[in-house]
């Protein structure tokens, strides 16, 4: 089961309620919030485990399937752009195929995202072009790893996505 835990910003613009925290992996739960990129809308998304940092745009109010749908395509794409094997990126999916709507819980995933978000203008032509930059950040939660790196490690690791 996937968890998605939106800020109170993005729970008000996607006009929804939140499901009481339910007990998930942190490889398997993602926080969520409105960014303002380029001036233009954008969600951002922070892996609690690996702090991978998923960008998209092109979500309306409301639009909370159309968030949910347009997410895992662009996670996919982006780890087959990276090299990832498509047969681990299928298992961490078949895993992802109930998403459940959450409150933040993780205040140190929240400071990760607000590091992701720092840059409020870019020029990148393409969004798995900054995506690639952004996860190749060090920071200091994941010990000093490159997300993508440490992503890509936890894929392999079985024990990662048993709830805790």
């Amino acid at each position: 089961m996937l968890t998605l835990r939106l800020t109170k910003d993005l729970l008000k613009d996607m006009k929804t309620t939140p499901v009481e925290d339910a007990n998930v992996a942190p490889f398997l739960s993602w926080h969520v919030n409105i960014y303002i990129l380029n001036k233009r809308k954008h969600i951002v998304f922070v892996n609690d485990l690996t702090r991978l940092a998923i960008i998209i745009d092109g979500i309306r109010t409301g639009q909370l399937e159309r968030l949910k749908d347009k997410f895992l395509l662009t996670f996919r794409e982006y780890l087959l752009r990276e090299g990832v094997n498509e047969t681990l990126i299928n298992r961490y999916l078949e895993y992802c195929a109930e998403v459940v709507i959450s409150k933040t819980n993780n205040r140190s995933v929240l400071g990760t995202m607000k590091e992701v978000t720092w840059f409020v203008e870019d020029d990148f032509y393409d969004n798995i072009e900054r995506l690639k930059w952004l996860n190749r950040m060090i920071h200091k939660p994941i010990d000093y790893m490159e997300p993508i790196k440490y992503f890509i490690e936890s894929l392999w690791d079985h024990k990662n996505y048993n709830t805790v």
